[in-house]
């Protein structure tokens, strides 16, 4: 097998991945970020406008309302995702009683289409029939009613939560995949030397498990500024695009007005802005391991 370490069979081997990566990523970046600087309706010949779509862009105030939701749902996430998912694998990764069948239940909602989330969901949520507000005017509560969904301000922190109960099991995953991987022979060594469960938490399992980390988060980062289906499902953006995200208004503007130049303006700024929070990250980390 020596053939396959020479650098032109590498090369050879990887070209059909290569191919399939540039025609089905690289390739339509380029043509989106291409139509964000034409005035495009989708029938016809797109007509060059240069840098007026992301002129208009920063003077769009539902693309600023877009962008708050976004981060809001960004932020949420990745705090409760990133420590949150790490708490439970570590409670998972125990011997507890019942510790399988837990596994289980926090995994399914991973399975689960969503599309199909966000029907779930709508039942707990919706102002009018959803559970939380029949519940609160059960007991007596009603003054205590929210517009959880289809309002102004709740939406964004609805659908973190939603974003959260569906992904926690996922990125739990990984994070016990990594647990698993630390040999048992450091917390000996090191429970002899008599450090505590805290000292062994912070100087072996979260230094010993910065990749694991770091892929989720860099997993939450790409996850929340794609959430489509569930914001979609719970308000299709509304009342009057108050609770848009950078991806469905984009949707919107691209599929509902016909304005494609428009839209992949939208998706090409939430595209840069993935990597760049992303690159960011990386190097914080990066140059925290030095």
């Amino acid at each position: 097998m020596y053939w396959l370490s020479k650098r032109k069979y590498i090369i050879l081997l990887l070209l059909p991945v290569l191919c399939v990566y540039f025609v089905y990523i690289c390739a339509p970046i380029a043509v989106a970020v291409g139509y964000s600087f034409t005035n495009y309706n989708g029938i016809g010949k797109a007509a060059y406008v240069g840098l007026h779509n992301y002129i208009r862009l920063f003077k769009d105030n539902i693309f600023y309302i877009s962008l708050k939701n976004t981060f809001i749902i960004f932020i949420g996430s990745f705090v409760s995702l990133v420590i949150g998912g790490f708490a439970v694998a570590l409670l998972l990764n125990t011997q507890l009683r019942y510790s399988a069948l837990a596994k289980a239940f926090i995994f399914a909602p991973a399975v689960i289409a969503p599309i199909i989330v966000g029907i779930i969901w709508v039942f707990i949520f919706d102002p009018k029939t959803g559970f939380i507000n029949s519940f609160l005017q059960l007991i007596g509560l009603g003054s205590q009613t929210r517009l959880w969904i289809g309002g102004k301000t709740l939406t964004p922190f609805c659908v973190t939560i939603i974003y959260c109960w569906q992904q926690l099991g996922y990125l739990a995953t990984i994070y016990i995949a990594g647990l698993k991987q630390i040999p048992k022979e450091l917390f000996e060594a090191a429970e002899i030397d008599g450090a505590n469960g805290w000292n062994r938490l912070r100087f072996i399992t979260v230094p010993m498990m910065r990749n694991s980390i770091s892929t989720v988060a860099i997993l939450v980062i790409t996850g929340t500024f794609k959430i489509f289906e569930v914001v979609q499902q719970l308000t299709n953006g509304g009342p009057n695009h108050m609770s848009e995200t950078l991806i469905t208004y984009g949707y919107a503007k691209t599929f509902s007005n016909g304005e494609y130049g428009y839209g992949m303006t939208l998706s090409t700024v939430t595209f840069f802005l993935s990597l760049l929070i992303t690159f960011i990250y990386s190097s914080i980390t990066r140059n925290r391991e030095r």
